[in-house]
């Protein structure tokens, strides 16, 4: 048996979960900068960020471990002289920076230091779904 469609069901799995927290980690971030006068509520969404940010990190390792899998395993062979999957993988790069980005904001509003407002994170919170809508319409119609 082909191990293809376990490393499909396993990417597919742990980039869901993955997003999950990309989508709700930047919510946090928009009612953290609204409640920074209130001490108590403060300390709460520190401590909400900093264990959701390390609870989805080993999601998002898991989604590129077994997508480099799938690619070891003959996606490379098939699709590597088709350009949506080099735009699909530099895509998928651009939304590793931006994991670690909310990690550096999360820290940023550890140390005090959060410069942003709470309508630039309702804008920064849209990114991940920009990007979710492009990967799977790149690897679901692989058009170019």
């Amino acid at each position: 048996m082909s191990p293809w469609p376990w490393l499909k069901a396993l990417h597919l799995i742990f980039m869901i979960s993955w997003f999950a927290g990309l989508f709700y980690l930047p919510r946090l971030f928009v009612h953290h900068a609204m409640s920074q006068d209130n001490p108590t509520l403060d300390a709460k969404f520190k401590e909400m960020e900093r264990k959701l940010y390390y609870f989805v990190t080993p999601w998002m390792i898991l989604t590129l471990v077994f997508g480099t899998w799938m690619l070891i395993a003959g996606a490379w062979e098939a699709y590597s002289s088709m350009k949506w999957l080099h735009v699909k993988l530099l895509l998928v790069a651009i939304l590793v920076g931006y994991h670690f980005w909310c990690g550096k904001l999360m820290w940023d509003f550890r140390g005090g230091k959060n410069r942003h407002s709470h309508q630039w994170y309702r804008w920064f919170n849209e990114f991940p779904l920009v990007l979710l809508v492009a990967i799977v319409l790149l690897a679901v119609f692989k058009p170019f």
